[in-house]
């Protein structure tokens, strides 16, 4: 269920489903790579003041939802998500950037839809639901 939040000044509740692919679609987000993933976009979660409510990949895509504040511009945090953790993993995982054309992980294009308490849990259980489509 969502947490209502205290800021200065103002009371909010805000949630978002993100979910982007690998480039090209590749297959590569299972065993280690995927449990490194996983690390590493919480650090960046931690880093960026959100909180990932839900999150799992397929083997060539990642879904998330997230809980923010009115401060965070969604194309930066995304920008922070894709960026950084293409970077770190690339640093984990030398080879991959030789899997890749152009050795570029992610995608450019991301999908983004606000949460409600109506959906939430709809929400939720679609993500948990991605291991399942393999």
């Amino acid at each position: 269920m969502s947490v209502i939040r205290h800021g200065r000044g103002y009371v909010y509740s805000i949630q978002y489903h993100i979910a982007w692919c690998v480039k090209h679609r590749h297959k590569i987000l299972q065993g280690e790579i995927e449990t490194k993933l996983k690390e590493i976009l919480q650090e960046i979660a931690k880093e960026q003041g959100i909180e990932i409510l839900a999150m799992e990949t397929n083997i060539d895509h990642v879904h998330l939802l997230v809980d923010c504040s009115p401060q965070h511009y969604i194309p930066d945090l995304i920008k922070a998500l894709k960026g950084v953790s293409a970077k770190r993993l690339f640093q984990t995982f030398p080879e991959l950037k030789s899997k890749l054309w152009g050795g570029h992980l992610w995608n450019p294009s991301y999908f983004v839809a606000t949460v409600s308490e109506n959906t939430e849990e709809q929400i939720r259980k679609y993500i948990d639901s991605q291991k399942e489509k393999v």
